[in-house]
Formats: C-alpha cells, structure tokens, sequence
C-alpha cells in the first residue's frame, strides 16, 4: 500500500489549462473517485500519476517520494485502461504472464504468478482461451490479473468498467471493490458515472475544468455540494435551483414531499402545480414549478413507491422541504453561503 499526493500538478496543452492547481492525497488502501464531466482533466491527472504524461507543473508523490520523471513501472503502479488493452493473439495465460516475462521473471515463477492471479479473479478455467473467445466482464478481470501480477502499491483505473452492458457493470463494480478490499491496494478510479462514484468510492474527487471543485464522502458531497456544479452534477435528477432575493436555493427533488409525508424539524412550504407525472415503479417524477416562489422555473419531486397518495398533473398541490435540507449559493459565484431566510 501507499499514499498517493499530488502538489499544485498541472498540465498546460498551449493555452489549455487541462489540469490546473490540483493537490489531492489519498489514504493507504483507500478507493478514490475522479469524477467529471468528459474534458474536465480527470484522465489527464491519471495519466500523470501514472508517468504517461510529463506535469507543466507541480509534484506527484507516491509513498512519500517525488517520483516526477520516473518512468511507470519504476512508479510501482498497475493502470487498468477502458480498453483494457489485451493481446488478441495471446492466451489469457499468456496476457497476464506478459509484465512478468518482460521483466526476466523465470518460467515456473511466471506460472506461478499467474495461477495466484487467475484464482484470484476466477479465470482458472479460461487460462487458454483468448481474448475474442471472452465476454466483456471476462476480459476486464483479464486486465486486472495482468495489473496485480506485478505486486503494485497503487491501481490506476481509468473508466475500467465504460464497455460493459448495464446489468454486467453492477455486477463488475462489487467483484472491483471486493478485490480491491481484499488486497488492500490504494486505488485511483476515474469516472464520469456518479452511480459509480457514489457506490464506490471512499472519497471523490468532483473536477470541472481542471480545478477539484470539491473533495470529500460521498455523502458529503451530495448533501452539502460546495458550489452550484456539484449540486447539479450529481444526483439524477439533479439538485432543483431556484433564484430567491441575492441569492440561490436548491434542495435534491426526494426532499420535495407532499404535505402529510412525515419530515424531521421546520418545514417550508412550497405550492407546487404538477404539470406531468412520470411512473418509473419503484418511484414517481413530477414535473411543475413553484407558484409562489419560482413559477417560471422547472422544478422536479421524486417520490419513493411508499408515498402512494395520488398526485394528478394539471393541479396544484401542497409541499413541503423541509429547512435543514434546503442549501444556500451566491448567485454570483456560485458557491455554497450559510443559511439565508426565506
């Protein structure tokens, strides 16, 4: 294990500031989150812990030591790409044996390695298989057996699990952490999903053009977003905005509720007229907008299954939020301030 730091790193194409400033330090063992939008500089800052791309500025550190200008594998990293990047014309043996044959190993330490790794992932049974002969969820275990057979201290992920279907990423993301837990392995995991984020990782890092617009647990950053990015980038729907007197107020749609669904503390109503409802089963969307607050702005209530009052569009019902989930933003800056009155 080791502890992942970097130092004011930034990474300049011309008049392009892709990584700008970012000081960022995991734990021993932990699994930190990258997440952004696509361009926000998130593999960009992967790559240069990794020793794939040169900073402009700044240092990456990994167990205390300034390694700018070491090579990758003199870094003690294992990187894991989206395209997992396997040899078509190899076995699956021979894949995961390739790091180790290239730095000298001999032949039964090879083999040996690569049983560990292969019962590891539960590849056993695939060792003399190649890689068309796999489905996706096969080949990116391929492509972490590959990673650990080197005994790194750090895993870089960049979008590992991007080329599988739905149903097989859920399943990859719990057999992903379980192994990770289960080496104790410092992980850096690039994303731009939010459910992988939020599922995974100890901490993430939210970026946006460059800059880590904040950096924290999970939880934290979903309820108490540092400024109106995070609020609206994460959460699906995203947090409702709405403009009041200087400044800005927001609130996640599942704290929007009918009045009669029990919350905690003071509560703030709201006369919400319902224009559409969306039924998805195991939760409702209503569509509308605040007519006494902010009837020209969209704003969006989840409701969980257990909430079965009817709700029909076309009318005007009574909400409520209550107060202690209502965040407020300067409305210049866009960044979190202490509670206002409303």
């Amino acid at each position: 294990m080791a502890v992942v730091e970097t130092r004011e790193l930034s990474k300049h194409f011309g008049d392009v500031k892709a990584v700008d400033g970012v000081d960022l330090r995991t734990e021993e063992g932990e699994f930190l989150v990258l997440l952004g939008p696509s361009g926000c500089g998130k593999t960009t800052l992967l790559r240069m812990i990794a020793g794939l791309e040169e900073p402009t500025e700044g240092e990456v550190l990994i167990g205390g030591e300034v390694v700018n200008g070491l090579p990758p594998r003199a870094r003690r990293i294992a990187m894991v790409f989206q395209s997992y990047a396997l040899y078509p014309h190899m076995t699956v043996f021979r894949n995961i044996a390739f790091p180790l044959k290239a730095q000298g190993m001999d032949p039964a330490a090879r083999e040996e390695k690569v049983e560990w790794a292969a019962k590891l992932l539960d590849l056993e049974s695939l060792l003399q298989r190649r890689p068309r002969n796999l489905s996706g969820g096969e080949r990116q275990r391929v492509a972490l057996a590959r990673a650990i057979v080197r005994e790194p201290t750090v895993f870089l992920l960049d979008e590992p699990l991007s080329n599988l279907d739905a149903k097989l990423r859920a399943a990859a993301r719990d057999d992903l952490l379980s192994f990770q837990r289960g080496l104790g392995i410092t992980a850096l995991y690039v994303t731009h999903d939010q459910v992988e984020a939020m599922g995974m990782g100890d901490r993430i890092a939210v970026m946006n053009k460059g800059k880590v617009r904040q950096f924290g647990k999970p939880e934290d950053v979903y309820h108490n977003p540092a400024d109106t990015f995070v609020a609206t980038f994460l959460g699906s729907p995203p947090m409702n905005l709405l403009e009041y007197q200087d400044f800005l107020i927001g609130f996640r749609p599942e704290h929007l509720l009918p009045v009669g669904v029990e919350q905690d503390g003071e509560r703030t109503p709201f006369t919400f007229h319902v224009n559409r409802v969306e039924n998805l089963g195991s939760e409702r969307f209503l569509y509308g907008h605040l007519e006494d607050f902010a009837p020209d702005k969209r704003v969006i209530a989840m409701l969980p299954s257990t909430v079965t009052m009817p709700i029909p569009p076309d009318q005007s019902h009574s909400f409520v939020v209550a107060l202690n989930r209502i965040r407020f933003f300067d409305k210049e800056t866009g960044l979190r301030i202490e509670a206002q009155k409303l």
